[in-house]
């Protein structure tokens, strides 16, 4: 199964791409971040945004996408920004044809480190580890997408069989 997760931003966007192998381990195929100048509008950096995730679509073509849900913040412009790149990950995968889920970064710490109140470099560590990785990836918003990707390996088989009984 290979997946692609997404950390959506509008100044920085972070993807991470994961295959799972026969064995059942996580290999890190790819991961960066997608860059828009603040120089550009809004409508011109989500375009940026699309268009970089649609050449990465088209590259690995991944069997699952799953982008973190937006956590509401205290400051409302910058959730209705980041609601606003989420949406351009949402609509990108679903034009590529790829089955999408979303994850609260709650449900992203759970199923990473066992603990929904995980801190950032506890969510790094075991990203780290779980892909075999020799450092923490960086930047933040990559291995934040990493986890992403993990979370939804390990939560797609259960989320099947939900649905299918559903």
């Amino acid at each position: 199964m290979l997946v692609i997760g997404i950390d959506p931003g509008t100044a920085r966007t972070g993807y991470g791409i994961v295959r799972q192998v026969e064995n059942g381990s996580l290999v890190a195929v790819d991961f960066g971040v997608i860059d828009t100048s603040p120089e550009l509008n809004l409508p011109n950096r989500l375009l940026e945004i699309s268009n970089r995730l649609a050449v990465l679509l088209a590259k690995y073509r991944p069997d699952g996408g799953a982008v973190e849900r937006l956590f509401l913040r205290e400051h409302v412009n910058t959730a209705l920004s980041v609601g606003q790149a989420s949406g351009v990950a949402l609509l990108a995968l679903a034009g590529a044809g790829i089955p999408v889920h979303e994850y609260s970064p709650l449900e992203v710490k759970q199923a990473i480190c066992g603990y929904g109140r995980a801190d950032k470099r506890q969510v790094q560590e075991m990203v780290k580890a779980l892909l075999g990785l020799s450092e923490r990836p960086h930047p933040d918003d990559a291995a934040d997408a990493l986890a992403v990707a993990i979370c939804h390996v390990h939560s797609a088989p259960i989320t099947g069989r939900l649905e299918a009984e559903g």
